[in-house]
């Protein structure tokens, strides 16, 4: 039988993406980690009234921790504030929780991104001083998808291996990439010039903020496999409520 030695993280830089109670006085606490990437954790009596810790253990603060264990949850060890929190506004805050929920989903426990630490760090400043929430959200997607081994071809055809041209138009099919669409076929439609901005990550065109998106989103839920997300819910039957007034 394979022994299962217990791991023992210093002071490791961290974001927590979700967290929820357990028994009585424990979190339970995904967080995103420069080394490990996401990794489980159970805060032990943190919910208890003398206990400093509950009120780091938040999203969107830049944290130090420390944990010790074996298998899939750890036991939190040692919390310490790295930064202060990153203040996004009120209005932007369920594009942090959407960001969030797309690592949660996205990514596997104790499977190491340390690429992605990074983006994720410029994506909360992004949201919290940008003009352009939307754009930060796609640079951010496209991020994400090529981390995970799913990034998408931005700069030639998949067939012909031509350049992208700035006033061409593709139809870009999911998992396999863009192709010129001089005929009707499969894919979603996207123009050169939006192809090349999320490239170069310089997104501001009204339609290529558009286009962008919609690739940005198939290409997700492809790989989301058919799994809602619950943010994604929440706004959509927020902007219904708005209608309906």
């Amino acid at each position: 039988m394979a022994i299962v030695a217990t791991m023992r993280i210093l002071l490791q830089p961290a974001f927590i993406l979700h967290r929820r109670p357990y028994r009585n006085t424990s979190l339970l606490v995904e967080a995103l980690t420069w080394e490990h990437g996401r990794v489980g954790l159970v805060a032990r009596g943190v919910r208890t009234s003398r206990s400093r810790l509950k009120g780091l253990l938040q999203p969107f603060i830049p944290l130090l921790l420390s944990w010790s264990g074996k298998g899939e949850l750890l036991n939190l060890t040692a919390v310490e504030e790295a930064e202060k929190a990153i203040p996004i506004p009120p209005t932007r805050l369920f594009s942090g929780f959407y960001i969030n929920e797309l690592l949660l989903r996205l990514l596997q426990r104790h499977d190491p991104h340390a690429g992605l630490f990074k983006p994720y760090q410029q994506v909360l400043k992004a949201l919290s001083t940008a003009a352009n929430e939307e754009a930060a959200l796609r640079v951010f997607e496209k991020q994400l998808l090529k981390e995970i081994g799913y990034g998408l071809v931005l700069d030639s055809e998949v067939l012909t291996g031509a350049p992208i041209v700035a006033n061409g138009v593709y139809r870009y099919i999911l998992d396999r990439g863009p192709v010129a669409a001089e005929q009707a076929g499969p894919g979603i439609m996207i123009s050169g010039k939006s192809l090349l901005a999320l490239r170069h990550e310089v997104i501001q065109d009204p339609l290529v903020l558009r286009e962008t998106k919609r690739l940005t989103r198939k290409a997700i839920e492809l790989h989301l496999q058919g799994r809602p997300l619950k943010t994604r819910a929440v706004v959509i039957a927020s902007q219904r409520r708005r209608q309906a007034v």
